[in-house]
């Protein structure tokens, strides 16, 4: 969908399960989450499919996450041991680390250029 935004095509489950490889049925689910949280939109009919609803570069990897995991490495169960409050301060810190990874790359990144993959003998 990041390919096409700029062009206003709209993508199909079909084409996007083949080109992916993800079971149509499991993309549906997916799809259906992100346009629930405002990331693409849909158009129904023999003409419908699905795009993008922000330009590629302003939709973050944690957008995506965040909207279908929830709190990304939330720490569950009791600090009060003795190493409780110390894990509680290193998992935060990796908890903060990893959002902030994951904020930094948009869609447009995760894009193939035509020569990727691509290898020569």
């Amino acid at each position: 969908m990041a390919r096409s935004h700029a062009r206003g095509e709209l993508a199909h489950i079909d084409e996007l399960a083949k080109v992916e490889s993800v079971p149509a049925n499991y993309l549906v689910q997916i799809l259906s989450e992100l346009r629930n949280g405002g990331i693409i939109a849909s158009r129904r009919g023999k003409q419908g499919g699905y795009i993008l609803a922000r330009p590629p570069e302003d939709i973050t990897l944690y957008d995506i996450v965040k909207l279908i995991e929830g709190d990304l490495l939330e720490l569950s169960g009791d600090i009060r041991g003795q190493s409780g409050r110390r894990v509680q301060q290193i998992w935060r810190d990796i908890r903060t680390t990893f959002e902030a990874k994951c904020k930094g790359y948009t869609l447009d990144k995760f894009v193939a250029k035509a020569d990727e993959g691509m290898y020569y003998i």
